[in-house]
């Protein structure tokens, strides 16, 4: 555990440097970031006037705090190695990490650690903006906090495996775009991060909560708003928990079966 301690305040200390060059990126992120939650609150605020101030039981506040809260959680839960790791084994990049005593896992997980760090003096500032702008209004009671933290945790941890299982598909093809933007797509929808889901048909409810899209995003905002009964969260978190099992048994398996298909590239 000492060993494994020291090796991740290496990666922390590499990668922070590293995304630190990187300014006009975070730059961009922090327009990305902003954008994305003001317009929907903006058009979901507009529809809810025009319909009487609720639409499906939200009001403008309550629609205010979910996209702010969509926009916390997606950015603790956000991961990015689908889209790179194709990159890296068509450029050859990928043999000098197995090259290292350690599973790449750990230096991606500590890479995708030191940029939420680095991203905190984004989010910050962004999230204070957007509650004086629209005042959004949270109903979470304070034995709510522990279970939320777990929520948390557990959704990184089944976004993370499930995310970098699918960039190990790369193993077979190293063109994996069309997949890419179709696992986007149904996230977006199904997370509940373009909209609540219970706006769609109880069946798409029912798809987003059996897959783990809903556990990823969608079920930690609404814990966090306090539209969970206790046995809602507590099924939850066990749905989230047996994904997060299945996630890293996936991950273990998908890696051992594509390691030995892999053959070196280069540009």
């Amino acid at each position: 555990m000492r060993d494994l301690l020291e090796l991740y305040r290496a990666f922390l200390s590499i990668s922070i440097a590293s995304q630190l060059q990187y300014r006009v990126a975070a730059t961009i992120w922090l327009i990305q970031v902003a954008l994305s939650p003001l317009i929907s609150i903006a058009v979901w605020s507009a529809v809810a006037q025009n319909q009487g101030g609720l639409v499906n039981g939200y009001t403008t506040s309550s629609f205010a705090a979910y996209f702010i809260a969509a926009m916390l959680v997606n950015y603790i839960t956000h991961t990015w190695f689908f889209w790179e790791f194709e990159w890296r084994i068509r450029k050859g990049m990928f043999s000098s990490s197995l090259l290292k005593p350690v599973h790449p896992v750990h230096g991606d997980v500590a890479g995708n650690l030191a940029y939420k760090i680095v991203m905190l003096f984004v989010i910050v500032p962004v999230t204070l903006l957007l509650v004086v702008l629209f005042h959004p209004v949270f109903h979470l009671n304070w034995w709510h906090v522990p279970l939320l933290l777990v929520a948390l945790i557990q959704a990184y941890i089944v976004r993370f495996s499930i995310e970098w299982t699918l960039a190990m598909v790369a193993f077979w093809t190293t063109r994996v775009g069309v997949l890419n933007q179709l696992y986007v797509a149904l996230l977006l929808f199904l997370s509940g991060q373009l909209v609540p889901l219970t706006f769609f048909p109880a069946s798409v409810q029912t798809v987003a909560s059996v897959l783990p899209f809903r556990s990823m995003v969608a079920f930690p905002v609404e814990l966090a708003l306090g539209m969970l009964s206790l046995n809602d969260m507590l099924s939850g978190l066990a749905v989230q928990s047996i994904w997060a099992v299945l996630g890293g048994l996936l991950l273990v398996v998908v890696w051992r079966i594509g390691i030995r298909r892999y053959s070196a590239v280069g540009a």
